[in-house]
């Protein structure tokens, strides 16, 4: 996470409109290449960003240290980016001619790259947001069930079954790929 000024922070956080701005500037990469982990479109990460921009600005005064900026900022963008999962219901349609591109790129991918980002795209969301936020972004199962507002002990139940579907779906993958082969 980028560490801020905290009395940048805290102008901010007194409605100066110009040191909420600095802050944004610093963190627009974090934000960007998270929320694309999330959505994987570049149009849906631009609105994720967007709307908790906004929401974050609407907000700021209720932060309550400083010092916890960054963690703010993010838990916001990943419930913008859950708002966005859900109202396009979690499926993206393709036309033929967007599946065969994506289909191409993902040859030239690494295949065991390839492996884990299908078999982690067939897993609830709720699963795939504790995968990514525990082994992608390094947050310890506390600050997952407050990003997620879920109990602990749900989330140390998501990642245990996430693992095991996880798994199973790769073994899968694989089994198939043989006999492809």
């Amino acid at each position: 996470m980028v560490k801020h000024d905290i009395n940048t922070v805290k102008k901010a956080m007194n409605g100066d409109a110009r040191a909420f701005e600095e802050l944004l500037i610093k963190e627009e990469r974090m934000l960007y290449y998270k929320a694309l982990s999330y959505v994987r479109s570049k149009e849906d990460a631009l609105d994720a960003i967007q709307e908790t921009s906004c929401k974050a600005f609407l907000a700021i005064g209720q932060l309550k240290n400083p010092a916890y900026f960054s963690t703010w900022l993010f838990r916001i963008l990943i419930r913008e980016c859950y708002s966005l999962l859900r109202s396009r219901d979690k499926m993206i349609p393709y036309e033929e001619n967007e599946l065969l591109k994506r289909l191409d790129r993902e040859q030239e991918e690494e295949i065991e790259s390839f492996y884990l980002s299908e078999a982690l795209s067939k897993l609830r969301s709720s699963y795939q947001t504790c995968l990514i936020l525990f082994y992608y972004h390094d947050l310890s199962i506390s600050d997952i069930a407050e990003v997620m507002e879920k109990p602990v002990g749900t989330v140390k139940t998501y990642l245990r079954r996430a693992k095991k579907n996880l798994k199973s779906e790769l073994e899968r993958s694989y089994k198939l790929n043989e006999k492809i082969t």
